[in-house]
């Protein structure tokens, strides 16, 4: 095992920093070590702001659901899926940009993901420590109008970043053997699975929280696809341009 797998295995959501603001230079580096990462057709359909005021960081806190390190992290970036580049380079060019290809949302949404991973790895790499903050989908209108986000652009996650005021344990994984599978397709296992992670979880909560939160994976599954989730979504994508066909 060498250090960039030891540093990918020991991951934490970080969710208590130091009172240090993350320098502009080293903010930079790791939106560049973002930016390197694979891209669909080079399209780079990513755009991370960065929320330097402090009142718009207390708005975003409480759009967020009330989560206070978006306001106390050493920095704070909202990734935003972005194809209002790609559209007017298309119209540079003399071309006619086709809104709200499912591709092209695809395209832009995953490749917000692979880049915030890379700031995120390269982050932890400088002993910095990271919390994804995907509760802006929360109030995505309120958050797109306090960022003035044009149509074509979404806010997909927030990013805390900041040093480390807490020491927290790795939350466990599921069974290596529920997740990889070889050549089809496997759920035959799954059940016997999920009800060993269902325990080792549960005494991870115990243990972490000193007995305050007795909850299982497959509880927790059902608390959030045994409902609809977050459906003001397909609106709020039609009216920012992304009206998916």
């Amino acid at each position: 095992m060498n250090a960039t797998v030891e540093l990918l295995l020991s991951h934490r959501s970080i969710r208590k920093f130091e009172n240090r603001v993350v320098p502009e230079d080293v903010l930079q580096t790791l939106v560049k070590c973002g930016q390197a990462a694979a891209t669909s057709s080079n399209v780079q359909a990513v755009t991370a702001i960065h929320v330097t005021q402090a009142d718009t960081r207390e708005q975003l806190s409480f759009l967020a659901g009330g989560q206070p390190y978006v306001a106390t992290a050493g920095a704070f970036l909202v990734y935003c899926a972005d194809l209002r580049r790609s559209m007017n380079a298309c119209e540079s060019q003399g071309g006619e940009f086709s809104p709200g290809m499912m591709e092209h949302f695809l395209i832009a949404s995953i490749d917000v993901g692979i880049a915030a991973q890379n700031t995120v790895v390269a982050a932890e790499s400088m002993g910095l420590g990271i919390c994804y903050i995907g509760g802006l989908r929360n109030k995505p209108s309120e958050v797109a109008s306090l960022l003035k986000l044009p149509e074509q652009v979404y806010p997909v996650f927030g990013l805390c970043l900041g040093y480390p005021a807490q020491n927290p344990e790795v939350k466990p994984r599921l069974p290596i053997d529920a997740v990889l599978m070889k050549d089809v397709y496997d759920d035959t296992a799954q059940a016997k699975l999920l009800k060993q992670y269902d325990a080792t979880l549960r005494e991870y909560y115990k243990t972490r929280t000193g007995g305050n939160k007795d909850s299982s994976w497959s509880e927790e599954m059902k608390a959030l696809v045994g409902k609809e989730s977050r459906p003001h979504m397909k609106s709020f994508l039609a009216d920012q341009g992304f009206a998916i066909k």
